[in-house]
């Protein structure tokens, strides 16, 4: 396997151990869908498939350094698809597919400037959606029938036919991945095979892998989460991956812990809102007679960790097996391929009981006891993982010291190369890149408490909007999760006052008026601070990003306009 101590004998993606082994081991892949049998691919299949489409691909035009955008409702198609484009030498990324919720005219034109902007030499995607992009986009759209129906060549016949061969350089770009937003993959971030493989040889070391694991995966493959930790570490080290759909699961949460129990997964990776969401929509039925004993982690990543969802889903799921210690926690980012810290296996993550009123006045982190009135628990991301330094730093550039709050900065070895084909960022100062995240340090242990950006000043108060949206989501009536806080600039107070929007389910004017004014209530109850505006909407009304997080900033601005506040 990858480790710290092997990572010398791989210089490539292409070196894979599912790649590089080429057995009939039934279980590489494990793809399920609601409904349908489990769909069991082996090594020698994949190895196949993915020859396959890099045939076709070569037989397209595709070229080594050619950047491919793989825009698939996710399957394993898209997984061909994407390890074949690398194996050209061709630069793959992932893309959201159209999805209900999205508007078409406005993806279109993310996707024609991703287009412009990056020089796309192709975007593949399903049979039914390439017609419509095919009249949006200046570059070729090929449908999965038309690649299926290009003469595959065999694996032993295709590089001898590539003009002098290929052979990929340590340093290349093997792929781009993007950062969550609603503008897609305008800011690609380009990674080498070098960062990817110190990265999953770091992690690798930092999770305690080992041969018997087993990887269970629901997350987007277009988002860092599912592409490095639910597809491609698996693949690299030869250990069982179960994938599903995101929208499959989204809807049937239980298939999570089904697949969990069935295949005896040992590994998952969750954003903190899945652990309320299987807490609160797994039914006691759907739940019943399944074990998720085997698990060794399941890993909170990808937002400011919250104490109440880990103890939710603790006391949902304990009779199905689950203990404290399976709880673990990652701070990651796509700029450093994926994870930054981890929590030491086998032991709860650590949890920090702070004076969050001087959290918020002071930035400082200041240690209470559990029953003071203004006492908060801040979970620990752990601590930096194998090359990966951690620090954080004053508004003026200052490296600040424990428990006080500030930006936190990374410096690491599997780095992003560059924003693809944009010279005009530079990801990083002085060898270390600015996360534009919050948080402080204690003994080592990171702790992430918000966006800089979407932090809000109150009154001298620093106000992370998550908190707020945390309370917000416990009001009865509050659709969970479809409540966003932001903050709105006011003249006449010199400060920014707080509004919150939340979806709720009932047109009924007193339900309505009892919902807004417990909201009120709850966030001054809980935080100590006043909201100015509350907004009640119906459902879907929030906008989301590519990743499924709540868009602040576009949710402020849509608003704006309807409350003519602009």
């Amino acid at each position: 396997m990858l480790t710290r101590h092997t990572r010398p004998s791989f210089h490539t993606l292409d070196d894979a151990i599912t790649l590089a082994v080429d057995d009939d081991t039934p279980d590489a892949i494990i793809y399920r869908e609601t409904g349908q049998e489990p769909v069991y691919v082996s090594r020698r299949q994949f190895r196949a498939h993915v020859a396959g489409y890099a045939s076709a691909l070569y037989g397209l035009g595709i070229q080594s350094g050619d950047l491919v955008i793989i825009a698939h409702t996710q399957n394993l198609e898209s997984i061909y698809a994407f390890w074949g484009a690398m194996r050209l030498g061709a630069i793959p990324a992932m893309f959201p597919t159209l999805t209900e919720k999205m508007d078409p005219t406005i993806y279109q034109r993310h996707m024609a400037e991703l287009v412009r902007l990056s020089g796309v030499k192709a975007v593949l995607t399903t049979a039914e959606f390439a017609p419509h992009l095919r009249a949006a986009l200046p570059c070729p759209v090929y449908g999965s029938t038309e690649i299926q129906a290009r003469p595959m060549a065999p694996e032993e016949h295709l590089y001898p036919s590539i003009p002098h061969g290929y052979s990929p350089h340590a340093n290349n770009i093997a792929f781009l991945q993007h950062s969550s937003g609603t503008t897609g993959l305008q800011k690609g971030v380009a990674l080498s095979h070098t960062a990817v493989l110190n990265q999953i040889a770091s992690m690798s070391d930092a999770i305690h892998l080992h041969k018997q694991d087993v990887i269970v995966s629901w997350l987007p493959l277009y988002h860092d989460m599912g592409l490095i930790a639910g597809f491609l570490l698996p693949l690299i080290q030869g250990i069982p991956l179960v994938l599903m759909s995101p929208f499959d699961w989204v809807s049937h949460p239980a298939l999570l812990l089904q697949a969990i129990h069935d295949h005896q997964g040992t590994l998952c990776w969750l954003p903190n809102f899945a652990y309320n969401h299987c807490a609160r929509r797994i039914r006691a039925r759907d739940q019943a007679g399944l074990s998720l004993a085997s698990m060794r982690l399941f890993i909170n990543c990808s937002e400011p960790v919250r104490h109440d969802s880990h103890q939710l889903f603790l006391e949902k799921f304990t009779s199905n097996g689950v203990r404290p210690e399976m709880l673990g926690v990652s701070y990651a980012m796509a700029e450093n391929t994926f994870a930054v810290t981890q929590t030491v296996p086998g032991q709860p993550a650590r949890c920090d009981i702070v004076n969050e009123q001087e959290l918020t006045t002071d930035g400082v982190a200041t240690p209470v006891e559990k029953e003071h009135p203004q006492a908060g628990v801040k979970v620990s991301c752990g601590a930096a993982i194998a090359g990966t330094a951690v620090c954080v730093l004053a508004p003026d550039g200052r490296v600040l010291p424990d428990r006080h709050v500030g930006e936190l900065a990374i410096r690491s070895n599997c780095m992003l190369t560059e924003y693809y084909k944009r010279p005009d960022l530079q990801p990083c100062q002085n060898g270390w890149y600015h996360t534009g995240d919050q948080g402080y340090m204690v003994d080592g242990n990171v702790f992430v408490i918000g966006r800089t950006s979407d932090l809000i000043i109150n009154a001298g108060k620093n106000i992370y909007p998550q908190d707020i949206e945390a309370i917000v989501n416990t009001v009865p009536g509050v659709h969970a999760g479809r409540a966003v806080c932001f903050g709105v600039p006011d003249e006449k107070e010199g400060t920014e006052l707080l509004a919150v929007v939340a979806e709720v389910n009932t047109e009924d004017p007193e339900v309505r008026q009892e919902i807004n004014k417990t909201i009120r209530q709850e966030v001054t109850r809980h935080g100590a601070v006043a909201v100015s505006y509350v907004y009640l909407v119906g459902p879907r009304w929030l906008l989301k990003t590519s990743s499924g997080k709540i868009a602040r900033a576009a949710n402020r601005d849509k608003w704006l306009m309807e409350t003519g506040k602009r």
